[in-house]
């Protein structure tokens, strides 16, 4: 009997992950660094790539390469994944990570903040992983996991444009798997729930919010990016072959308690 350890190696796989250059994006890519595959960052600060970079790459020794390419333009993600294909070598991995949130009350939101943040979160997953399934789809494998969140399943006030294009992505998930799925492909989505991240920090730091959601959460506090990294493997490694159309949350119980 085999070791079943050897599921979650992914050494030698080549993972494009949107996003990438801090946050969730980043503690995605470095769990899939630790686990043996050759990472491929993505964002539009090439400033801020050239450090996560030398985080991993320079300090921790992993295989790291970065390309710096706006998802929200389906011609720059065309020549991006070729460019990938090309030079790096055959996406085996990708995570639809980029997103952004606008926080404002329904009926006074933008038309331009709502045409913004359905682009970047909802268009971006579309344009990018039908780009590398269409690479994929001929060597008949691939891992494409689209980045969810509690909000494709839970609303709450202020930001329900963005749970309108989580709660999309998830439905996107589960059609590419429908779609994409006879060609050999897995497409799952991972569901993050609250963690503290540079984009949440106003958040963490009010004791109000930080209050309800110790006490609206089972596990009664943030979850820390790192909490991430094992889901991400597993989606991404042979360990999830028979996985596909599923929406995997790790939000310490936040969408199973009322």
């Amino acid at each position: 009997m085999g070791n079943s350890l050897n599921l979650f190696d992914l050494t030698g796989r080549i993972a494009l992950v949107t996003g990438s250059s801090k946050g969730i994006g980043f503690a995605i890519a470095e769990a899939l660094a630790e686990a043996g595959a050759h990472v491929v960052l993505n964002g539009r600060d090439y400033d801020a790539l050239i450090r996560a970079k030398a985080d991993l790459a320079e300090r921790r020794g992993f295989q790291v390469a970065i390309k710096g390419f706006d998802v929200t333009d389906p011609a720059a993600v065309t020549a991006a994944v070729a460019d990938i294909e090309a030079e790096i070598g055959p996406i085996d991995i990708l995570f639809n990570n980029a997103g952004m949130q606008h926080r404002t009350p329904l009926h006074e939101f933008p038309l331009e903040a709502w045409v913004k943040i359905t682009t970047v979160n909802l268009d971006s997953v579309f344009f990018v992983g039908q780009a590398v399934a269409k690479h994929m789809i001929p060597r008949g494998r691939g891992k494409i996991i689209n980045v969810c969140s509690v909000q494709s399943e839970l609303a709450r006030p202020g930001i329900a444009p963005y749970t309108a294009t989580k709660g999309a992505v998830k439905m996107l998930t589960k059609g590419m798997a429908t779609d994409w799925g006879k060609f050999g492909l897995q497409v799952n989505g991972l569901g993050p729930g609250y963690f503290r991240t540079e984009l949440n920090q106003a958040l963490v730091d009010d004791p109000a919010f930080s209050g309800w959601l110790a006490t609206r959460t089972p596990a009664g506090r943030w979850g820390e990016v790192a909490e991430l990294g094992g889901a991400a493997v597993f989606l991404a490694s042979a360990a999830s072959s028979f996985v596909n159309g599923h929406i995997l949350y790790v939000d310490g119980g936040i969408t199973a308690s009322l």
